[in-house]
């Protein structure tokens, strides 16, 4: 037979695979042949002859007592043999030991060659497909950009990533956009699947908060680098979204180096994403303060948080002035839910009278003046 592991080397130059991965790949292909040309019931093992370059097939069979049951089951009968039998191969046979019975596929004929070639393109295009899908499944959550090649009658857009298909379902297109065919398009991948009729398929998403993250890591350098880092995101695809920043130098405002001179570098984002409107929150570990940065532009009184029997925040009661309930609700009530997706939590708002609030805060400054008076005087 033709030295194996020059066949091997070739596969693994041609297509870019490991020497070791497609020689394991080989050694399977021999494995399922001996099994389709020989016998099925055998437990083969392939192992590789340094010296000759060639794959070696042999059956593994245990030595058991003359007596011995399993000789006479028949499922597994080829998989041993009697002690008087194999001293016939080896004189010091005993109990226990193990025979290997080798096997030569080239004595099979076409049959075993046309087998041996069917198997060997099986194995090494599921190596192949494999190694694809491992390639792209480390890029989920990374930003592609591609050429639309493809709009179907589900408005689902097709774009080539290198060699694999990607596609832009609808309910993942930011609303009110389209594409048509040569139209350069940036989306995250959101998931890699493998399907053994179609191949491997890429799906992207323009919706994801994902994609938001990734754009502003490529037009904010600070988030790049890591000086700057997006804590939370949140977002009502081409209408709102919140973003929780924090720095990790104390000479970086993490808002304002996100926002950029101007809002040059929000600004750009914002483009991508149909003019999204993109609200940059400081983050801040202390979750009655980092709510009511949420709730912004609504100015808000008092934040209670309501945990739940582990302990774990499940609701936040927010006090505020009535004139900042709408703010704080926002137009279709954006700014309440994107500030419920930042922060995990159900929000409800709880209305004060503005007039008696401040009512009550000049009712409470008299009293402690007349306090103070009396003090001096007795």
């Amino acid at each position: 037979m033709e030295k194996i592991l020059d066949i091997a080397d070739a596969i693994a130059n041609e297509k870019g695979l490991a020497p070791e991965k497609v020689l394991e790949a080989l050694k399977t292909a021999f494995i399922q042949t001996a099994k389709k040309v020989i016998n099925n019931n055998y437990e083969f093992q392939a192992s590789v002859n340094e010296d000759t370059k060639t794959i070696t097939i042999a059956h593994t069979i245990t030595v058991v007592a003359d007596d011995d049951t399993k000789l006479q089951d028949s499922e597994v009968a080829d998989g041993y043999i009697s002690l008087t039998d194999a001293k016939e191969y080896d004189e010091d046979a005993e109990v226990g030991d193990e025979l290997q019975e080798e096997y030569e596929l080239e004595k099979y004929g076409r049959t075993a060659a046309s087998a041996l070639h069917r198997e060997i393109e099986y194995h090494i295009q599921r190596l192949v497909e494999d190694e694809l899908f491992n390639k792209y499944k480390s890029k989920v959550g990374t930003i592609v950009t591609g050429r639309v090649t493809r709009v179907d009658s589900k408005n689902a857009t097709y774009m080539e990533v290198d060699e694999i298909r990607a596609v832009l379902p609808m309910k993942s297109r930011i609303k009110g956009e389209f594409f048509q065919v040569g139209d350069h398009m940036k989306a995250v991948v959101r998931r890699v699947n493998m399907d053994k009729e179609t191949g491997i398929s890429i799906e992207l998403s323009r919706t994801s908060p994902k994609f938001l993250e990734q754009l502003l890591a490529l037009e904010v350098p600070e988030i790049a680098d890591g000086s700057v880092i997006i804590e939370k995101s949140a977002r009502i695809p081409g209408e709102r979204a919140k973003i929780a920043l924090t720095s990790t130098h104390p000479q970086i405002d993490a808002v304002g180096a996100t926002v950029g001179v101007k809002g040059v570098r929000i600004n750009a984002v914002s483009q991508e994403l149909k003019n999204e409107s993109i609200d940059c929150i400081e983050y801040t570990p202390i979750m009655e303060l980092f709510l009511s940065r949420t709730m912004s532009p609504a100015i808000i009184s008092h934040v209670e948080i309501v945990k739940n029997d582990e302990g774990e925040n499940e609701k936040a009661i927010v006090t505020l002035p009535s004139d900042q309930k709408s703010k704080a609700i926002g137009k279709s009530g954006i700014n309440i839910r994107l500030a419920s997706m930042l922060t995990g939590m159900q929000i409800e708002l709880i209305e004060t009278d503005a007039t008696t609030a401040e009512n009550g805060v000049e009712q409470e400054e008299s009293k402690d003046g007349v306090d103070a008076l009396e003090a001096l005087f007795n």
